[in-house]
């Protein structure tokens, strides 16, 4: 197996021409969002596919892919093409501002796992940087997205660092899309830090729930029960 194939339980994912390559992040978010009577799902910024894949695992959802980078939509167009629900999957490339624009459906559930660096050096490849900074889908043109899109009882899932969650989550709430579920991630069980937020958005206001979950105990690779839990559909070692 080649290290740029990264092996699930139901799907492969190749990704040797992505800058953003598979990581914990995007498993995290696909693993925790509740899509199971979705009709009709997005996934923005969609890099390997792998996002858009787990959609489709977990549901009997048409689902929609979306990338700026050319590489990032070859790459998740050939993992796409090689998996089982390659008739459920559509990749686009486009950014979200002209798909919105060029859309005329609404969706369920829109998902993604952002660029998010704001004020931070950029890597010297351009398509690195793209897919880890904000320049091209600033938060506020991602919330517009967004709004043009979900319907009006829609699911807006995203996972971000804990300082760009409550900055997203404090302009999501002026516009009246009301955070209504958070998963808080610890790298370690051992360390209070919280490296990444899920947020789980609605247009409608209800009662916010909170979790906290850990991904290793002491020791690299050892991973806790609930995050076994969490992605057992998906690793193929859980």
């Amino acid at each position: 197996m080649s290290h740029q194939t990264f092996v699930f339980k139901k799907f492969s994912i190749n990704q040797h021409k992505c800058a953003h390559k598979v990581g914990t992040d995007g498993v995290l978010i696909g693993a925790w969002a509740e899509v199971k009577d979705a009709k009709n799902i997005l996934d923005v910024g969609t890099g390997t596919g792998i996002i858009a894949l787990m959609m489709a695992q977990k549901s009997h959802a048409q689902v929609d892919a979306i990338d700026i980078e050319k590489g990032s939509y070859e790459q998740a167009k050939e993992n796409v093409n090689y998996c089982i629900w390659a008739k459920r999957i559509r990749v686009y490339h486009s950014t979200l501002q002209d798909f919105a624009k060029s859309i005329n459906k609404k969706y369920d559930v829109v998902i993604t796992n952002p660029p998010y660096f704001v004020d931070s050096s950029k890597a010297p490849d351009e398509e690195r940087s793209h897919a880890r900074h904000t320049d091209l889908l600033p938060f506020k043109e991602l919330l517009r997205g967004v709004f043009s899109v979900l319907n009006a009882t829609g699911k807006f899932y995203i996972i971000l660092p804990t300082k760009e969650a409550l900055d997203f989550k404090a302009m999501a709430e002026k516009e009246d899309l009301h955070l209504v579920k958070l998963l808080r991630v610890k790298t370690k069980s051992t360390n209070d830090i919280e490296k990444r937020h899920i947020m789980l958005f609605k247009f409608t206001k209800e009662p916010l729930t909170e979790e906290t979950i850990s991904i290793e105990n002491e020791g690299r690779h050892n991973y806790t029960d609930e995050y076994k839990k969490l992605t057992g559909d998906f690793y193929l070692h859980f």
